[in-house]
C-alpha cells in the first residue's frame, strides 16, 4: 500500500494550476455536460450504474429505515443516488451539488419522482465548505463525485465534521481493477471507447477524456481507506463490483468524538 504522502491530493483537470482552479475548471465542466449527463452515465455504464446505487442503498438500509435519522446525499450531481436512497426510506434525504445546472435538472426530477409526497430538497453547495453545523447527518454518501474534489482529504474532514458521532459515511466511487486482462480491457474501454462515445453524445470530448484519467489517478480501494483511517474514521470495509472497477467505501465517525 502506498504512502499516504505519496498519494494524490486532489482532482487536477488539465491546465489546473491550484486548488481552486481545479474546483472552477469541474464546475464548469459539469455545467457543460448536463443536459446528456444521465443519458451518458447510463449508456456507457450499460445501465450498471443504477445497480451499484442500489448496492449501496441496500447496504445502509439500517440508516435509512430510522425515521429520526437525516441523510445527506454530497456531489449528488443530478440526483440519481438520492433518489435510489429515498426508495421506500424513512429517514430524510437531502441533496447538495456545487452545479446550479446540475442541480436544477435534480429538482426537475425531484418534482417528477414526488408522486404527490415531498419532494427532496437539493442545495447548492460546495463540498469543502458546507453550510451546515457540526454533526448534522446521521448518515452522508457520495457516488462518483468525491474524486472530483479538489482535496481529498479536506473534503473527508469537512464530511467528518458534519457527522454525528457514530454516523456513517459512505462513498461510492470508480477505482482502476489490477493490472491483467480485466484490467487492460478496462483500460482500454475507459482510454478509447468512453471519450469517443461520451464527446460525440455530449459534444464535450474533453469532459469525457477527463473521466478515465482522474480514475487513473484516482486512490486504489486500500489507499482510500488508509486516507479515511488517517483522518479519524473508524470500522473502514470496501465492496469491489463490476469486476473490481466500481468500489464501495463504508465508515464510522467515532462515537465517542
Amino acid at each position: 500500500m502506498a504512502e499516504l504522502a505519496t498519494l494524490p491530493k486532489g482532482t487536477k483537470p488539465e491546465g489546473a494550476t491550484s486548488e481552486a482552479d481545479a474546483s472552477r475548471k469541474v464546475r464548469e465542466m459539469f455545467t457543460r455536460i448536463a443536459p446528456r449527463y444521465d443519458l451518458l452515465n447510463h449508456l456507457l455504464s450499460a445501465q450498471m450504474d443504477r445497480r451499484w446505487r442500489t448496492r449501496a442503498a441496500k447496504e445502509l438500509q439500517p440508516i435509512l429505515q430510522n425515521s429520526a435519522a437525516v441523510v445527506l446525499d454530497l456531489c449528488c450531481g443530478t440526483g440519481d443516488l438520492a433518489f435510489a436512497l429515498a426508495k421506500g426510506a424513512r429517514a430524510r434525504i437531502i441533496g447538495a451539488d456545487f452545479s446550479h445546472t446540475m442541480l436544477t435538472r435534480a429538482k426537475e426530477k425531484a418534482v417528477a419522482l414526488a408522486d404527490g409526497r415531498a419532494a427532496i430538497p437539493f442545495v447548492e453547495a460546495d463540498a469543502l465548505r458546507l453550510p451546515f453545523g457540526n454533526k448534522s447527518f446521521d448518515l452522508v454518501t457520495t457516488a462518483f463525485g468525491f474524486r472530483n474534489l479538489a482535496n481529498y482529504e479536506e473534503g473527508l474532514r469537512e464530511i467528518f465534521r458534519v457527522l454525528k458521532p457514530g454516523a456513517m459515511i459512505a462513498i461510492l466511487e470508480f477505482t482502476e481493477p489490477a493490472p491483467g486482462m480485466i484490467g487492460s480491457t478496462y483500460r482500454f474501454y475507459c482510454q478509447k471507447v468512453l471519450p469517443a462515445i461520451g464527446g460525440i453524445i455530449s459534444g464535450d470530448a474533453a469532459a469525457y477524456a477527463y473521466l478515465p484519467k482522474s480514475v487513473a489517478r484516482f486512490f486504489r480501494p486500500d489507499e482510500l481507506a488508509a486516507l479515511m483511517k488517517d483522518v479519524g474514521y473508524e470500522s473502514t470495509r470496501y465492496h469491489l463490483m463490476m469486476l473490481q472497477s466500481v468500489a464501495l467505501h463504508i465508515a464510522a465517525r467515532a462515537s465517542f468524538s
